[in-house]
């Protein structure tokens, strides 16, 4: 996004300790490389990671391998029911020595939070997260707290056990940059899991990297060069969902803005100081398809987001190499 190109030599840094990150991460999640990729595109473009699958798939798993695999401080909250918005964000308590209240930070005061099951909690809860996925502090009283430096929320969440849970609303999806799904592994896959299962675990993995270098990869991605072709590119594709007479409530700009970030640290991963066509195609579906929301009549044909992405896509011309 900025002017000044980035020299090989951060490309090239960059690129290593990404995949560094990607092999650590990779030795206890197996068979998933291009998931592990794009949850690191999220931490590297200050996004949040939403993982939504079936149980017993990696989606904890992922969570705490990415935490475990930068050395920095990390939190698990275990949503329930119960669970209240001070329990997350915090709570201001009276000191009887000091004769003065206090504040008292709460789990999402960390680098990496881990929000296991977010929609087994109320919506008052749920909603406790989105200021601070969205502007990095809390407020509490009336004053405002900072979190730390890098922050990622990673969220996961159960599709199948509806009973007791709290759809996520809009607003709170639209805060996380990327949507993915772990999948079940193939059979090859799955049987080295069986083998490595007493063992493989992310409480075993040893930090890669730290959160200061992160935090400069994280600046690094903001000088991912865009070409202009590819900015019309990316609102042109989001135009072509909110077009589409399928879709009730199409993308964004806060959804284009998020797909042009990602597209940027998507870049640097794979070594290139650039963005290109192909990335953007790359993470239409991971970062568009939550921001979707479908008509009725398409819910009942079982018309899914993605393919609506998939028309949106095929119908959006791509720009010519000469042009990007």
């Amino acid at each position: 996004m900025s002017t000044e190109p980035l020299p090989p030599s951060y490309i090239t840094g960059f690129a290593q300790v990404a995949g560094q990150l990607a092999d650590r991460i990779g030795s206890v999640v197996l068979g998933k490389p291009e998931v592990v990729r794009l949850a690191l595109t999220a931490l590297f473009a200050q996004g949040h990671v939403l993982l939504e699958d079936v149980p017993g798939v990696g989606k904890t798993t992922l969570a705490r391998a990415l935490a475990a695999s930068v050395r920095g401080q990390w939190r698990r909250i275990q949503f329930t029911p119960d669970l209240l918005p001070s329990d997350v964000s915090g709570v201001t308590i009276f000191n009887q020595a000091s004769r003065a209240f206090e504040f008292h930070p709460g789990p999402v005061f960390a680098n990496i939070v881990i929000a296991d099951e977010i929609n087994r909690a109320s919506p008052k809860t749920q909603s406790a997260l989105l200021e601070v996925m969205e502007e990095r502090r809390v407020t509490v009283d009336g004053v405002p707290h900072p979190v730390p430096q890098p922050f990622l929320v990673v969220a996961t969440q159960n599709p199948v056990e509806m009973d007791g849970t709290y759809r996520l609303p809009e607003a709170q999806l639209d805060r996380f940059l990327v949507k993915l799904s772990v999948g079940y592994p193939d059979e090859e896959v799955e049987i080295e899991v069986l083998r490595g299962a007493a063992t493989r675990s992310p409480d075993t993995l040893e930090p890669v990297t730290d959160t200061a270098t992160v935090g400069e990869m994280v600046k690094m991605a903001l000088q991912v060069h865009v070409a202009d072709p590819l900015y019309t590119y990316a609102v042109r594709l989001a135009a072509a969902t909110r077009n589409h007479p399928q879709v009730r409530v199409g993308v964004s700009p806060r959804g284009v803005i998020a797909l042009t970030r990602a597209a940027c640290a998507y870049a640097l991963i794979n070594g290139r100081g650039y963005v290109l066509p192909e990335d953007l195609k790359t993470l239409v579906e991971p970062v568009f398809a939550h921001r979707v929301l479908l008509s009725a009549d398409a819910q009942l044909r079982g018309v899914t987001a993605g393919d609506v992405l998939a028309d949106a896509i095929s119908s959006v011309a791509v720009p010519l190499p000469a042009s990007a």
